[in-house]
């Protein structure tokens, strides 16, 4: 019976704090429970482990960011890609050699007389 007891004890105590040794001071973690979509976990999961990061050293130092900073930015600026610059990267080429290009129009209805024509 004891031993259950203390085995519920320690397993209650670890869920509760987890003590760890961080670069000789004793520091103490707790768990942060969010919401979020699989796919995006699993991606920044997947993101982190390509770096050679847990997902929780990635929101930890997403914290301490926010903490140092006192500042979270959202964007939505589009940011280049390398799919993006490849993409780029043709449409320069075809302005360049003059092709899969239309206009310029000299007035707003020959501009509408060929989008009509397009229909």
């Amino acid at each position: 019976m004891i031993h259950g007891c203390i085995d519920t004890f320690v397993t209650f105590i670890y869920t509760l704090v987890t003590l760890r040794l961080r670069s000789g001071s004793l520091t103490m973690q707790t768990v942060i429970h969010i919401k979020a979509d699989k796919e995006v976990k699993e991606n920044a999961a997947k993101a982190a482990r390509d770096l050679g990061l847990s997902l929780s050293d990635v929101i930890n130092a997403s914290l301490r960011n926010f903490i140092r900073t006192r500042k979270i930015v959202f964007s939505d600026t589009p940011q280049m890609t390398p799919e993006l610059e490849k993409l780029l990267d043709k449409v320069e080429e075809d302005i360049k050699h003059n092709r899969n290009l239309i206009g310029p129009f000299k007035t707003p209805e020959e501009m509408d007389k060929l989008l009509d024509s397009l229909k």
